[in-house]
């Protein structure tokens, strides 16, 4: 059984990697599709470290995997995929259309939230198969 540090490690990089796949992939198919402008995996550097703004993104993921994999790591079969969709699409939409964009000047708009539940429910779904990827080291 591994201890609370080697779980939160792997929460983190669950949350870190199912961004830069899940996530990212979702805004891939979108991009390709024409609904959005920008492409993915955007490396532009952003302030304050001027690192690649995937890679920031990625960051943010993997502290969203703490919370959501805490809350998810108890349940077995449908329920725990059910709950990383559910947490993964409305707990970071909600920061993100509340808190970040208004932050950034970024318009919130109907297409902007339906586009966050999808990519971030998606993003749910990547932790929550690296969970069952790495399944004997997190603790039931």
């Amino acid at each position: 059984m591994p201890n609370a540090q080697q779980q939160w490690l792997q929460a983190f990089t669950g949350g870190f990697i199912a961004t830069l796949l899940f996530h990212q992939g979702v805004l891939a198919l979108f991009w390709l599709g024409g609904l959005i402008p920008a492409a993915p995996w955007n490396m532009n550097p952003v302030p304050p470290l001027g690192i690649p703004q995937v890679l920031s993104l990625a960051f943010w993921g993997g502290v969203w995997g703490i919370p959501v994999w805490w809350l998810i790591r108890r349940w077995q079969g449908v329920p725990h995929w059910f709950a990383a969709l559910i947490a993964g699409a409305i707990g970071p939409t909600l920061v993100a259309m509340l808190v970040v964009f208004p932050l950034k000047g970024i318009e919130v708009n109907a297409t902007k939230v339906v586009g966050g539940l999808i990519v971030n429910a998606a993003w749910g779904l990547g932790l929550a198969c690296w969970m069952r990827l790495n399944r004997s080291r997190w603790n039931q």
